[in-house]
């Protein structure tokens, strides 16, 4: 194994990390839905024509740079896949880790796209949610031309083709992908947790973890009603959130987190708690009785989104650089570093060719990666699957209300 990308897998023995230990969905900081409110009060665009986008990218042409907006710890240390790419394309690149949450990002971005202007950035990486909403709905987001993004018509798992949020994959691809479902400790739960309903269990009073975020905490409370958060209305949020406050009045939360859940679950604070994959599969790495379940009820899958930013001034480069991230060799030696979900399933067979050249410690690790089905979800978790409840900028205040009064109360 290349001696940089060996220690990059094995930091997740070694090193605490959560969700890139960075708040990746609104609703964390006071500073950053701040910013976020500015973002929107602009004009929604309309749905792209096919004649237009084609037009657009028939005057496009390659410039052989391209720059990359990326959140950290989403590339190896020696770039190496950027610089496989710069060798077989002769396109040179930026890679900026300037994305630490999305509300901040987006708060940023506005009003300087709103005004017409560059954001200097050719592809940025945004978390489904409402701010990747807001940039589709307002413009800001260029229209995709397939017939350049062949790997990813042949390579892409059919799950990454059918996103709520982004019908056709029209502004975006993914990055990468996570789960939010049930962590917990194996020391002090003997039984095999596969119900949400453990999450309400009167038996594990003020031993439960349940996530701050409203559209984590809302996504729970509709699955624990049997709603699915895709097809949902106003009732069932509310009817979601007094589902949430009979737990949190009976004493069954002990904390409301945002990061730090997977310490808590770890040491044993918490018994069970809300959780994401990626956290739950490096403790797992690191031998600590940790276990992870999507729920029967149903789970969210969240995904990281490349996308070009209108006035990018390399778009075709860009779409070349997403193209080839579609590589299965390329999303494989991303998948040995980020440790979440990659869209692409052939990068197993490449990590499973691999195996049979490693030897020792770094043959099991590398298999523990490509067994664990937090790496490679099966078609039985990924039926349960939903992402998040697709809002309106009006609906989107009121939902925040329903569940923050959970949660700050």
């Amino acid at each position: 194994m290349d001696p940089v990308n060996d220690l990059a897998f094995l930091r997740g023995m070694t090193q605490s990390r959560t969700r890139r230990d960075a708040f990746r969905i609104a609703g964390f900081s006071a500073a950053a839905l701040a910013l976020a409110a500015c973002g929107v009060q602009g004009k929604k665009a309309a749905p792209p024509k096919a004649d237009a986008v084609k037009d657009f990218w028939a005057k496009q042409k390659q410039n052989n740079q391209v720059v990359f907006a990326n959140w950290p710890e989403y590339m190896p240390e020696d770039k190496g896949p950027l610089e496989k790419f710069k060798a077989a394309t002769g396109i040179s690149y930026e890679y900026k880790e300037v994305i630490n949450e999305n509300a901040e990002f987006f708060g940023k971005a506005d009003p300087v796209l709103r005004a017409g202007q560059p954001l200097g950035y050719d592809i940025v990486v945004m978390t489904n949610g409402v701010q990747l909403q807001h940039m589709i709905e307002l413009g800001y987001a260029v229209p995709l031309d397939h017939a350049q993004l062949p790997n990813f018509n042949a390579n892409a798992g059919q799950k990454y083709k059918e996103r709520g949020y982004d019908p056709g994959n029209t502004y975006t691809v993914p990055y990468t992908s996570g789960i939010t479902g049930i962590a917990y400790n194996t020391k002090y739960v003997k039984e095999d947790i596969t119900s949400i309903q453990s999450l309400f269990d009167p038996k594990y009073k003020g031993r439960v973890g349940m996530m701050r975020d409203a559209q984590e905490i809302g996504n729970f409370g509709m699955y624990a009603l049997g709603i699915d958060p895709e097809k949902s209305t106003q009732a069932d949020w509310e009817k979601a959130g007094a589902k949430l406050k009979e737990q949190r009045d009976a004493g069954l939360v002990r904390k409301y987190y945002d990061q730090d859940y997977i310490d808590a679950v770890s040491k044993g604070d918490v018994y069970l708690t809300m959780a994401w994959s990626g956290d739950v599969f490096q403790r797992q790495l690191a031998g600590e009785p940790v276990k992870f379940v999507v729920p029967e009820e149903g789970g969210t899958i969240w995904t990281d989104n490349m996308l070009i930013p209108k006035g990018a001034a390399n778009p075709v480069d860009a779409l070349k650089l997403m193209d080839f991230l579609y590589q299965p060799e390329a999303a494989a030696e991303l998948e040995e570093f980020i440790q979440y979900v990659t869209p692409v399933p052939k990068a197993g067979d490449i990590l499973r060719a691999k195996v049979a050249t490693l030897k020792g410690q770094e043959k099991k690790d590398l298999e523990t990666l490509i067994g664990s089905p937090l790496i490679f979800p099966t078609e039985a978790d990924y039926a349960k699957l939903r992402t998040y409840t697709k809002l309106t900028t009006a609906q989107e205040q009121v939902f925040n209300r329903i569940f923050q009064t959970v949660t700050q109360a």
